[in-house]
């Protein structure tokens, strides 16, 4: 099996100096490469074809055979890098908890240690028989998240 190290490496040194960063790099028993890169400004395909020539460059299919796939993360998969929580600050995300709960709402904010998003929730008012809804702050450590998703609109 390639190593996912050797892997990082050629990635890193490829993307330095762009506004290219590392999602994640997947690399199972069967030696499918799976790269996923990101950039505040989006992801070319140009910038996927280059990249696959420089791995395909330094990695030797004569020494072992591999298959290689270079992407950016897609719209659905969840944010996994701080790169990718700073470039959706305004957006609408979800967070799921660890407990399993769902909090949707638009990140404002990143801490050293977690995010900070504004959700409009609905509150029991004791006059009314309809319950009022509120925009709060909510706090998340990012120890106690599970996934964050970016939320698309089609509005």
């Amino acid at each position: 099996m390639i190593d996912r190290e050797i892997i990082s490496g050629i990635v890193e040194k490829q993307l330095a100096g762009k506004d290219l960063f590392i999602v994640d790099i997947l690399v199972d028993p069967a030696n499918n490469i799976r790269v996923f890169i990101d950039s505040d400004k989006g992801v070319t395909v140009k910038d996927c074809v280059d990249l696959n020539r420089a791995l395909e460059e330094n990695l030797n299919r004569d020494e072992e055979d591999f298959q290689l796939e270079v992407s950016s993360p897609g719209l659905s998969e969840p944010l996994k890098v701080m790169q990718q929580y700073r470039k959706n600050i305004g957006r609408d995300i979800e967070v799921i908890t660890k407990e399993g709960q769902k909090h949707e709402g638009r990140l404002i904010e990143l801490t050293s240690d977690g995010l900070i998003m504004e959700e409009t929730i609905k509150v029991k008012s004791e006059n009314k028989k309809r319950p009022e809804t509120r925009t709060v702050k909510t706090n998340f450590d990012f120890d106690f998240i599970s996934s964050t998703k970016v939320l698309i609109s089609y509005k």
